[in-house]
């Protein structure tokens, strides 16, 4: 069970890109740092001191939204204030149930277990969790064949963090395990604008204000965007000037990266001129072979902030491009 768990361990400081290594410097650490979904935040807040002052382990939490919104920081938060261990996994990894209980068996006594994508756990795997979260034991099969038994295995009490961008796709009694539920928004301008701060404060990078608002306003209302963007801008300020982020490093910054004004991508921009020289609904499938990309990445990533800005609907028959898509495009509608 030792050597399955290890897999799915997340331990600080572990090796991996450069990339990957600087986005987490720049994760929050603690409530009072994470700037931006303030009701979700307080609740949390509140969830957590009760858990505390009871002396009690921290209810199911169920983390729901669009992906690069701090639904993996505000997990990691959780374990950081309850001062308790976080193992992280993520749905598509636990493939049968022998995967899970290698970690089970090894939580301790509040530990937090965080299973990111949880809506893409098999269905065997999740009716092996049921028992878990309720009644915190688990049914290990010894032997094999006519000679085989089923014992009960008890586990500590611990907290199951899942992140979802589908919630929909969970099952109603796996969904109703789950104790805490928050959805999480899409971020304003001002919030963004404080994170792109903090962040450049953390890269050791000077930025002006133009330049933070103008990220802030480009990223999509997604702190993950806004790193990115960052970063990127800084690697042109560091190489065509002098390491100071301003408004025409931002700006050529923005354009080499395709970001337009409304912050639409490439991506984005394909996207909504297929849907404009179809003329009528496209289904899923047909958009997915048309730009490129995969269907769930268009689903997940795109759809929602494109339907959100107005600029897609969705309905049975399909995706379809409005009046604001057109005219962001610079289209003539046809009257029909």
């Amino acid at each position: 069970m030792d050597s399955d768990f290890s897999d799915h361990r997340i331990i600080s400081g572990e090796s991996g890109s450069k990339e990957q290594e600087l986005e987490k410097t720049l994760r929050p650490k603690i409530l009072s740092e994470f700037t931006g979904q303030d009701t979700l935040k307080s609740n949390l807040n509140i969830y957590i001191e009760a858990a505390k002052k009871r002396n009690e382990t921290l209810d199911h939490v169920l983390f729901s939204g669009p992906p690069g919104l701090g639904k993996t920081t505000l997990a990691r938060i959780i374990a950081e204030e309850l001062d308790v261990e976080i193992i992280e996994t993520s749905g598509p990894s636990l493939e049968k149930p022998g995967d899970l209980a290698g970690i089970l068996t090894s939580l301790s006594e509040g530990d937090v277990l965080f299973v990111d994508e949880i809506h893409r756990l098999p269905t065997i795997v999740e009716e092996y969790l049921y028992s878990a979260m309720e009644d915190f034991f688990i049914d290990i099969v010894i032997d094999s064949g006519p000679g085989s038994r089923s014992v009960k295995l008890p586990l500590p009490k611990f907290t199951l963090a899942g992140a979802t961008t589908r919630e929909g796709n969970l099952s109603s009694p796996f969904r109703e395990r789950f104790g805490i539920r928050e959805k999480f928004q899409y971020y304003g301008v001002d919030d963004l604008e404080k994170i792109v701060k903090r962040s450049a404060s953390l890269l050791k990078t000077e930025i002006t204000e133009e330049s933070s608002l103008e990220l802030a306003k480009r990223c999509r209302g997604t702190p993950r965007v806004a790193n990115r963007f960052l970063r990127r801008v800084r690697d042109l300020a560091d190489v065509k000037g002098n390491g100071l982020i301003d408004h025409t490093i931002a700006m050529e910054g923005l354009s080499m990266l395709g970001v337009d004004e409304n912050g639409l991508e490439e991506l984005d921009r394909k996207i909504l001129s297929v849907l404009i020289r179809a003329g009528k609904p496209v289904g899923l499938k047909t958009l997915a072979i048309s730009v490129n990309e995969a269907e769930v990445t268009i689903e997940d990533t795109y759809e929602p902030f494109l339907i959100q800005q107005g600029y897609l609907e969705k309905s049975d028959r399909g995706r379809t491009a409005t009046k604001l898509a057109y005219e962001h495009l610079k289209i003539d509608k046809p009257n029909n």
